[in-house]
This record gives structure tokens, C-alpha cells and sequence, in this order.
């Protein structure tokens, strides 16, 4: 069972158990691990176990995680001996020796053996038995330092063995099984892979020749530091003594007799990982020419390895474009189909997210007595974590309006719903307009969002409901909100937008900016729908051809004149 060690915390020593598929460390009471620290988030992180490897993400906290002193934004492997920042608290990832084959991702079903990279003394030693060669990707040079026949040879099993192999769970098994072919001395290979998001290698695949000889590998990451940093492909007549490889614990644990590791060079001429050949038998040594013909294939292993590691890339990229093309088709669903139809009343509405998910907001919700709830708001970030905040927001707002009449009180009752719902660190600011057209009246209740305008005719428009606005919602759960209510003359019109309409930018990085929206909402336009398509046209216009850069949410009403 993996474990955090306190490195520096509250208990420094302890080791906390990681029991669960999902651990959550937070302060609140009914985290996994409650770390009581003020700076600490109600819920920080979590730590999740899937297909027995650990990933750390952080819970959009307010202060973050950090790995390995560097702050995370998504989803994080863990490997053995990573060091786990929460504020001031520190912590060691361990891995229990029954998970060392979990984290050590070799393909499913491959190798009957595992591995685990292991720390040992990096002080090199001189050696009078190591041969090195440098590999660069594309190079010409090795060529003619290895025999033509063997390296064509070598070239085809491989090409023959890969074939069609796309991903990497064909690639690597049978990339070891072609280098078994061309080197009979190998009694065990392996492949290890640098993970370009967590900079750790891991390895990826083993492959023993006799299976009898399958056993957890130990593998130093002494060799692999200095052929991935060097690059430099290397052979050791005899691991076992060799001076340069003394201390590699995992070299003395198995009395490895030779060994030859080339470095995986990619088309941009970096080291993406290694793969290492090791000879048990004494009787049957790797060679100079061994090594020759090793680097030499090295590049047309490289280029196989990156090929499969950009396809599937481009079948999760795929993939999750599906997903975001479903999750856009429902949150669509959750605005409303059509404008309301409402006797001498006009509306107009457009919402438009920067990307395929938003966490802007607009609803019309149908009240007892013939009002109508027009409702616009704005989610704190953007992205999947913002869409579904603005979920939420969608069912609680209807509930809340349902169940309490008066719409202040209605707003408070959300706050409190979203104070509790441990979105650490996450907000919504909300405009309410609860329009009663019987009595021509619109009441309004602001929770920290752009005060909607007030066009009363051309020439005069201003904003409305200032002085009453409060916190946003899922700040303080004690805020009591306020409403101001206005009477609506013929001709009268509420502008309600979030700030994707005003801070627009161009080009020139100038904003939009409110002067230019009242400015045009001055304009002799009487009609709601003509004025909703004159803003959105205007922004439009400003910004040109530079990307939408925040979402789009404008909703107009207003009183027709009688004619």
C-alpha cells in the first residue's frame, strides 16, 4: 500500500496509509487526510489510485500543490520518492513493495516480471572497460562504423516486427522482441520512457528470455541519467565490476556480467528514454560491434517509439474533442430554447463561450403570478471545472426561486447552497431580474455582478441597482442580499451582460470598455431585438479578427412603446 511520509508538516515520521481509490487532503472535517492548516483549502487535492498507478491533482485550491517544487494545473503521476507540497506541509510519496509493479507501467501482459527505478550513487569512477558512442537522431556517422550487412539486417527485423503496430502497447513488446532477435547473448531487455509532464522516467517494458528468470527488475538510475543527459550509448564488458557503475545497487543486486544502453533520441534531437540490453553469462559478453550496431538502431527504434507516442496522442486528443463536443450539446441544454412571449414586452438574448464550455449563464424561469425570472451570471474560471459549476447553478437557481417568493431571499438561499457545496476557492457573480409585467415592474437583486442598464429612451441610460449589490455567490453564507425595484415606462429597456461584452479586446490590446456600450446604447434604437444585434455587431466590429478570448452572455428587455 502506497503511503505520504511528513516530511514537514504537522507530524513529521508519520506515514499516512493512501487505502483508497480517491484521497482527499483538506482541512475540512471529512477529508481522507485533514491537514489542519489555515493556509490549506477546505478540499486542497486528492490523490487517486486507476490501474495501479497514483496521480495527484489539485482541487483549484487556493494556494496550490506543489510536485516536486513546481505548482501543478492538471492531473499529476506520482512516482516513489516524490515530494508533495500543500502550503507549508510537505510530504514523500512511497510506494509499498506490492506496488511497484503498478507504477512501474510496463504493458499489460507482457512482461511476467517488474521493474522499479531505483536511486544509488551518482559519483562516477574512472573505467577502463566502458565504451561509449554518441547518438544523434538523423546521424549518418554511425553508419560507417557499423558493418552494412548487420545494420540492414537489424533494420528489417525491426521494420518487419513493428509492421502495422500504431500504439505503444504493440510497439514496445515487439521492439523488444526484434532486438532479442538480433542480440541472442540479451537475457533481459527493458525500455523506460520520460513522462514529458512530470520530467521522471518509468519503465514501459521488460522482456526476459527465459522466464524463469522473471523476478522484480531493479533498475539504476545512474545508467539512465548519464545516457539520457549525455547521449551517449554505452557498454560495460562486465556491469558487475565495473568501476563507473560500482555503487549501482541494482548492477551489484543482480551481478549483471555486460550490459549495452542506447538513449532514444527524438526528432528534435531530445532524449525521450533508454532501452537497455544485459547479458547474465559471462561466456557471453556483449561486444564493441554489439554497441555499434545498438546505436545504430537506436534511431529507428526512437522514431517508432515517437510515432506511437504521437498516435496516441492524437486518439486521446480525438477522443477528448468527442467529449467536449457532447458536454457543449448539454450544456446547451441547459439555456433556454426560445424567448419568452410576453404581451408588449420584447427580448433578446446571446450567449457565445471562447470555448467549446462555458461558465457564463442566462436563464428565463417562469414564476408563480405571471412573473419572469430573467437571470445572468458569470462562474469563476473557465473550462469543464466552470461548465459544471454553471450545472449547478442551473438546477439550484430553479429550485431556489421556486421555493422562496421573494427574490432576495431567494439569492440568499443560493449563496448558502454554494458556500456549502465545497467549491474551494470558486465564486459566481449573479444579476437577477424578476419582471412582473402587470404591474410593469422589475425587481432586481445583484450578487456581485455588472449592474444592469437602464435605457430609459435615447440619451439616457444608466446603471441600476449599484448601492444594492452584495458579495458573489459561494463567498459568505451570512450575506444578506437586497432588491431594488423599478418601474417600466413604454419604451424602457434592461440591458443585462457579462464582462466578456465589455472587456473584449482588440488587435491594439484595447478593451471594449462600458463608455462605448452606453455610448451606443444611446443610439436612437427603439426596438429590444434591434438593440441586442447592434451591441453584439458593434463588439464584434471592435475586436476584429483577434480570438474570442472570454465567453459572450447579453440578455435585453424592455417595454414596447404604444403606438
Amino acid at each position: 500500500m502506497a503511503v505520504l511520509q511528513d516530511a514537514q508538516g504537522l507530524r513529521p515520521g508519520e506515514q499516512l496509509p493512501l487505502d483508497g481509490d480517491v484521497m482527499v487532503l483538506g482541512r475540512h472535517p471529512t477529508c481522507d487526510i485533514v491537514l489542519e492548516s489555515g493556509a490549506v483549502s477546505r478540499q486542497h487535492a486528492r490523490i487517486l489510485k486507476i490501474d495501479g498507478e497514483y496521480y495527484v491533482e489539485d482541487l483549484h485550491s487556493r494556494n496550490g500543490t506543489l510536485l516536486n517544487g513546481r505548482q501543478i494545473t492538471e492531473r499529476q503521476l506520482l512516482c516513489d520518492g516524490d515530494r508533495l507540497g500543500i502550503c507549508e506541509l510537505e510530504f514523500i510519496f512511497r510506494l509499498g513493495a506490492d506496488e511497484y509493479g503498478g507504477n512501474s507501467s510496463t504493458v499489460p501482459g507482457y512482461s511476467a516480471g517488474e521493474a522499479v527505478i531505483v536511486d544509488d550513487d551518482k559519483t562516477l569512477g574512472a573505467s577502463t572497460i566502458m565504451s561509449k558512442m554518441t547518438v544523434s537522431t538523423g546521424s549518418t556517422s554511425l553508419g560507417l562504423e557499423v558493418n552494412s550487412e548487420s545494420k540492414l539486417k537489424a533494420l528489417l527485423e525491426i521494420s518487419h516486427n513493428l509492421g502495422k503496430a500504431l500504439g505503444l502497447a504493440e510497439v514496445l513488446p515487439k521492439l523488444l522482441d526484434s532486438l532479442f532477435s538480433i542480440f541472442a547473448q540479451a537475457d533481459r531487455g527493458f525500455i523506460v520512457l520520460l513522462d514529458p509532464r512530470t520530467g521522471r522516467v518509468a519503465p514501459k517494458a521488460i522482456k526476459y528470455r527465459r522466464q524463469d528468470d522473471a523476478q522484480t527488475l531493479r533498475i539504476s538510475r545512474t545508467i539512465i541519467d548519464n545516457v539520457m543527459r549525455n547521449k551517449e550509448a554505452i557498454l560495460s564488458a562486465d556491469a558487475a565490476s565495473d568501476a563507473r557503475f560500482l555503487m549501482a545497487e541494482s548492477i551489484v543486486d543482480f551481478q549483471i556480467r555486460s550490459m549495452i544502453c542506447a538513449p532514444l533520441i527524438n526528432r528534435d534531437g531530445e532524449a525521450m528514454g533508454v532501452l537497455q540490453l544485459d547479458a547474465l553469462d559471462a561466456r557471453n559478453r556483449f561486444r564493441q560491434e554489439d554497441l555499434d550496431l545498438l546505436a545504430a538502431v537506436a534511431c529507428q527504434a526512437a522514431f517508432a517509439v515517437e510515432n506511437a507516442q504521437l498516435h496516441e496522442a492524437a486518439l486521446r486528443d480525438q477522443a477528448l474533442q468527442r467529449e467536449l463536443s457532447v458536454a457543449h450539446e448539454v450544456q446547451r441544454g441547459f439555456l433556454p430554447v426560445a424567448a419568452p412571449k410576453i404581451p408588449e414586452y420584447d427580448f433578446f438574448e446571446f450567449y457565445e463561450p471562447a470555448n467549446q464550455l462555458g461558465g457564463d449563464y442566462y436563464d428565463y424561469i417562469e414564476l408563480p403570478g405571471g412573473r419572469l425570472a430573467i437571470v445572468v451570471a458569470d462562474v469563476s474560471g473557465k473550462g469543464i471545472s466552470a461548465s459544471l459549476l454553471m450545472a449547478k447553478l442551473s438546477a439550484e437557481t430553479r429550485y431556489c426561486l421556486a421555493s422562496e417568493p421573494d427574490p432576495a431571499q431567494a439569492i440568499g438561499r443560493l449563496n448558502r447552497a454554494f458556500c456549502g457545496s465545497y467549491w474551494d476557492d470558486r465564486f459566481v457573480t449573479m444579476v437577477l431580474a424578476v419582471l412582473d409585467p402587470r404591474e410593469n415592474e422589475a425587481t432586481i437583486v445583484n450578487a456581485g455582478h455588472l449592474p444592469p442598464l437602464w435605457r430609459r429612451g435615447p440619451r439616457n441610460v444608466v446603471p441600476v441597482a449599484q448601492e444594492e449589490s452584495r458579495l458573489p455567490l459561494g463567498v459568505d453564507p451570512e450575506v444578506d442580499y437586497v432588491h431594488h425595484t423599478l418601474q417600466l415606462s413604454p419604451g424602457d429597456a434592461l440591458v443585462l451582460y457579462t464582462d466578456g461584452i465589455t472587456e473584449a479586446m482588440n488587435d491594439r490590446d484595447e478593451l471594449y470598455g462600458l463608455r462605448r456600450l452606453l455610448e451606443l446604447l444611446n443610439s436612437d434604437v427603439e426596438r429590444v431585438p434591434l438593440l441586442g444585434r447592434r451591441i453584439l455587431d458593434d463588439v464584434k466590429q471592435f475586436v476584429g479578427a483577434r480570438p474570442q478570448s472570454d465567453d459572450l452572455c447579453l440578455t435585453c428587455f424592455g417595454r414596447t412603446r404604444v403606438e
